[in-house]
Order: structure tokens, then C-alpha cells, then sequence
């Protein structure tokens, strides 16, 4: 399969409703308004510089990597007769809110059309809320947690109650599970498996397969080595081209076997310049090089964007970070 880097890189530069946890945790809101915190109404934000596409670039698939800090967030952006179908997987902390939707807009996106929530962690959902009210939203997933690991968080409740008020279904996201989209793309859902009760909330993160043409990516969310270890046990296929580090490079995630059945190209790590974590930890980082793995890190390459036709990738670092508004 062929692969390849744009010109002028710069390095440096089907599904059931989660109806059950959804009504007791919009119980929970309801018996706890007061002092929680409300969201603030649109507010003035500096501009960034406009997000302009590599000419190379349109007219393709493109997945950013999007810079949201300490966090995680991508974008899918597959074409169509009717212009692209997005998709966004996860959108960072709340301080990213403002940031984000900017961004959205000056790439020209109007729409929503898949948006996912990999687990309910703050850094990887805590502004979520905000894109369901700005934009208008096709479907949204989550996987299912029991009901005694539901999050009581405020970001979660906020989530919440912006599909409540936009009237949208929460699909669940479960092992086996296909997401709807178009016809020359594949959304596998590898994990996590239906009614599986995991100690760690990182481990109910969704694994997604995306396929397109030739060209593979997988997203593992925050899943650590015990969810990698049962996704390698059913079978499934999880090799890709390029691989979305789990839980931001930590240790607890990425494990040799499931790396080797991998056997990516190119590996995107999602972390915050000089975190207080050490991510992405140097055990990953090891197992990556002695593979020949080409490492992506946000926090020294910026925003990462690989478009693919379908036959072959091409890659560019730089691209702007999302701005934080505190």
C-alpha cells in the first residue's frame, strides 16, 4: 500500500439507546440543580488564523489529530456528492470550548454528522456539550456504563441536557457494532464488549476501526492492555495504518502484543506539552521506535492531519492548535 508525505511538510510545525442509565442520570440532574455551574452563552473569542486545507488534501478523507492540550479530539472529514460527512470523536477539556467551535467553523463545518463520545472523561468529552448546541448534530454514541459508574460530573449533566433539549437519541456504542456512514467508509466498533463490567472507567472506552478504501485507522480512546487483551482474544481485526495511542501514551495502555497486531505506520500520541502525567511515558515510546513505528506527538507537532484517497496516506504536521479560552 502506498504512502506518502504531502509536499512542504513541517515537522515541527443498529444500535440500541443507552435508556436505562440515561433516565437515572437525568434523575440525578434534576434533584441537583442547584449550584451547578450553567454554561456561559456565546462569548467573544479571538480570532486564529484561518484553517486552510493543503490543496493536496481536498477533495479526500482528512483525520486531524486536533492539539486540545492535556486531551483528545478528532476530526473525520470524508467526502461526498453533497460535500463531507463529519464525524468528531471527543472534543477535549471545557476550557477548549470556544476554541473548538472556531475552529469548526473556519473549516466550514455546519454539521455533526457522527458525534462520539469515547468515554465520559472530561478530557475527552468536557466541552462536548457546548458542540451540541452550536451545531446541528446527526447522531451521537456513547458506550454504557452501570449504572454505579455513571458520571455525576457537571460536564456529563451538561452533555445530558443538551440532547435533551435538541430531542436526540444516544446510541450505544458495544463490540461488533457498525457505525452508519457513507458507503466507502467502515466504522468497526471493537470494544467495549456488551455488558462488560470493568473496574477502570478507561477500559469502557469505545475502540473504533475506521476503514477507508485501503486505508486503516484505529481509535482506542483511553482503552489500557486488560480491553486491548480481550478485543486480541474475540478476534478481531485491528490492524491499521496509523494508530491513535490509547490514554495519551501512557504505560498502561498499548501493550506489545496488541502493538504488533497493530502494526501501524504512522502512531499519533494526544498529550499536553510538559504534563504533569509524563505522557506519552517512555516504555511506549520505546516499543514504537523498535518497531519503526513514525511517532506524532501533539504537544511538539501541533495539529497532525493524514488524508487518504483511499490507496495511500499523506501526512502534515503544524496545522494550529485549538485555542484555550480559561
Amino acid at each position: 500500500m502506498g504512502r506518502k508525505r504531502g509536499s512542504g511538510v513541517n515537522r515541527r510545525a443498529s444500535f440500541s439507546t443507552l435508556a436505562v442509565v440515561f433516565v437515572i442520570a437525568l434523575a440525578f440532574i434534576a434533584l441537583n440543580r442547584l449550584g451547578i455551574l450553567e454554561l456561559p452563552e456565546e462569548q467573544e473569542v479571538s480570532s486564529v488564523a484561518s484553517q486552510a486545507i493543503p490543496a493536496s488534501a481536498e477533495g479526500k478523507t482528512q483525520v486531524f489529530f486536533l492539539d486540545v492540550g492535556q486531551g483528545d479530539s478528532e476530526l473525520i472529514r470524508i467526502p461526498g456528492e453533497s460535500g463531507y460527512f463529519n464525524v468528531l470523536l471527543d472534543t477535549g477539556e471545557y476550557e477548549y470550548a470556544e476554541g473548538l467551535i472556531q475552529y469548526l467553523q473556519e473549516l466550514g463545518i455546519e454539521r455533526i454528522d457522527l458525534l462520539i463520545e469515547s468515554h465520559p472523561h472530561t478530557d475527552h468529552m468536557g466541552c462536548m456539550a457546548r458542540i451540541v448546541q452550536r451545531f446541528e448534530i446527526g447522531s451521537i454514541y456513547m458506550p454504557l456504563l452501570p449504572e454505579e459508574q455513571t458520571p455525576t460530573t457537571k460536564a456529563y449533566e451538561k452533555l445530558l441536557d443538551a440532547v435533551m433539549e435538541k430531542n436526540l437519541i444516544v446510541n450505544e456504542l458495544y463490540a461488533g457494532a457498525f457505525l452508519e456512514g457513507p458507503e466507502d467508509a467502515s466504522f468497526e466498533v471493537l470494544a467495549p464488549r456488551k455488558d462488560e463490567v470493568w473496574e477502570d472507567v478507561n477500559n469502557y472506552s469505545a475502540v473504533i476501526r475506521f476503514t477507508y478504501g485501503e486505508d486503516t485507522f484505529l481509535f482506542p480512546g483511553d482503552a489500557e492492555s486488560p480491553s486491548e487483551k480481550e478485543i486480541l482474544n474475540a478476534g478481531y481485526d485491528v490492524s491499521a495504518d496509523v494508530l491513535k495511542c490509547g490514554h495519551h501514551g501512557s504505560r498502561t495502555s498499548t501493550s506489545a502484543k496488541f502493538l504488533k497486531a497493530v502494526n501501524p505506520s504512522y502512531a499519533v500520541i494526544s498529550c499536553g506539552a510538559e504534563n504533569s502525567y509524563g505522557h506519552p511515558h517512555d516504555g511506549t515510546l520505546q516499543k514504537l521506535e523498535k518497531l519503526g513505528v513514525e511517532i506524532l506527538r501533539t504537544d511538539e507537532d501541533g495539529t497532525v492531519l493524514i488524508a487518504s484517497g483511499g490507496h495511500g496516506l499523506e501526512l502534515w504536521t503544524g496545522l494550529n492548535s485549538v485555542e484555550a479560552k480559561y
